[in-house]
């Protein structure tokens, strides 16, 4: 059997630069926020984590129809934002794909937080899974997702996996950015709490201001992408 290519288990980490990874653990810790707010308000369902919406959907299915019904709509939520995303991703050039992006997500969370304040709260929810499922096509090549900035299982993964080559020279510091996009998202969700202890659903200004600000980050000329 062939062993296998250094460089292919490299290629996640090498593919961007530091500052790079630095900007998708603060998107993965703006995601952990949003999600959190929203886990609080519906009550234990998901805003950025569609694995935990599966699960309930299915668990729903046996036993509580009306939280399946939710789970299911808010999955499909998440996933016309991935396509709205991806959509508009296609349709620029990739030096700008990431700050229209992440600007696309601002915006969704502006108009989340204006719902919000007007009593629209399910349509302010639903404008928080867009803005998620949106802010996953952020970091594109070829038309593929290349860093997940929303779902940790497969950065844990990674992280594990790299920890497993970390005795190897070249491999050695493969970890570090898996452990920052998990840390992020953690500490998002952690600051996201907190915030909707004190400022309930208008924490989401919060959310919608540190998204325009790493949009203007994105727009950055080092941050730009081939």
């Amino acid at each position: 059997m062939t062993a296998p290519c250094p460089a292919r288990y490299a290629s996640a980490m090498t593919r961007y630069q530091r500052h790079h990874w630095l900007l998708a653990a603060a998107l993965a810790g703006l995601a952990g926020f949003v999600d959190a707010i929203g886990f609080l308000e519906t009550g234990g369902f998901f805003t950025a984590f569609m694995s935990g919406n599966s699960t309930r959907m299915a668990v729903g299915a046996v036993g509580d129809g009306s939280a399946a019904e939710i789970a299911a709509a808010m999955i499909a939520t998440f996933v016309a934002g991935v396509t709205l995303g991806a959509a508009l991703g296609n349709r620029c050039d990739a030096r700008r794909r990431l700050p229209i992006t992440v600007f696309l997500v601002a915006a969704l969370l502006a108009t989340a937080a204006g719902l919000a304040m007007a009593g629209f709260t399910v349509a302010a929810i639903g404008c928080t899974l867009l803005a998620m499922g949106a802010e996953n096509t952020a970091f594109q090549r070829e038309g593929q997702v290349s860093i997940g900035l929303t779902y940790m299982t497969g950065t844990l993964v990674k992280l594990g996996q790299a920890l497993a080559r970390v005795h190897v020279r070249e491999h050695r510091g493969e970890w570090l950015p898996y452990l920052l996009l998990w840390a992020g998202l953690v500490t998002g969700a952690l600051l996201g709490a907190l915030a909707f202890r004190h400022w309930g659903l208008n924490a989401l200004w919060v959310s919608a201001g540190l998204g325009l600000a790493l949009a203007g980050v994105a727009a950055l000329p080092r941050f730009a992408m081939e």
